[in-house]
């Protein structure tokens, strides 16, 4: 018996979403610990003989203590051999992948990665809102909504000065706060979207612009897990264009110039 690590992102919540070397490491594995964001149809790759267990790590919720899920890997490694740390989107991507493997080093326990397509890219992706687009954004901003101490976060105070696609993970909570930062720089017409359990059965969206997002969210019943997605890029969005106009009784004006 050989203990080893390995953190595999599950993907943003489809499992057809994950990929094959992720399947691979599911199927090779003797304990799997799981988060509450993993799809369980993807439990169903491993062997009778694995031990699943549910870790529950959910924003915005309460959940297992991190420092909880970090020895529980080592003792499983330890005890049991392979253990595969099963976790949603991308596990460095605001998954806190990065504690967990230099944790798990400590005790000389082997590691690998198996990266996952994060939320950030991928259900922007599903819902055909480009993330850049050439003449209107030339970057993207991926960014927590909350601090460890359960701040805004500070990069958000840069990102409203500039033209950069800014999705927001873990931001629901904050809506608000975010609303009136734009509000605040004169953006209340920029394009904003919120995608909840983007690519499941049970998905929801919102479109609108910083003014009218707020109502938009509440008129859809969106809520925890949501990704926002902020910046003229989302005025692509197919149903963009006659939604605003059924809001404000006007179509959104698109000032960009796209250059060929």
């Amino acid at each position: 018996m050989k203990p080893f690590v390995t953190l595999v992102g599950a993907g943003p919540g489809d499992s057809d979403l994950i990929t094959l070397k992720g399947i691979k490491a599911i199927k090779e594995a003797d304990v799997i610990l799981y988060d509450a964001l993993v799809n369980e149809e993807l439990l169903d790759y491993a062997r009778p003989s694995c031990v699943k267990i549910y870790v529950g790590k959910r924003a915005e919720r309460l959940s297992t203590k991190q420092e909880n899920i970090n020895q529980l890997m080592v003792d499983y490694a330890l005890t049991h051999g392979h253990v595969v740390r099963l976790k949603g989107g991308d596990p460095f991507v605001f998954g806190r992948g990065g504690e967990e493997i230099d944790y798990v080093r400590q005790y000389g326990i082997e590691t690998a990665v198996v990266p996952g397509i994060s939320s950030s890219i991928g259900l922007t992706g599903l819902q055909q809102i480009p993330l850049t687009y050439r003449g209107i954004s030339e970057s993207f901003w991926v960014i927590t909504g909350s601090t460890k101490e359960g701040h805004l976060s500070e990069d958000l105070y840069t990102a409203v000065k500039t033209n950069a696609t800014v999705v927001v993970l873990m931001g629901f909570s904050k809506l608000k706060e975010i609303v009136e930062l734009y509000q605040g720089h004169g953006r209340g017409q920029l394009p904003i979207a919120m995608i909840q359990n983007g690519s499941l059965p049970n998905e929801r969206i919102a479109l609108g612009t910083m003014d009218t997002i707020e109502e938009q969210s509440k008129s859809n019943l969106l809520g925890v897990p949501a990704v926002i997605i902020i910046g003229e890029v989302v005025a692509r969005h197919r149903e963009f264009k006659a939604l605003v106009s059924n809001l404000d009784g006007s179509l959104y004006k698109d000032e960009i110039t796209v250059s060929c």
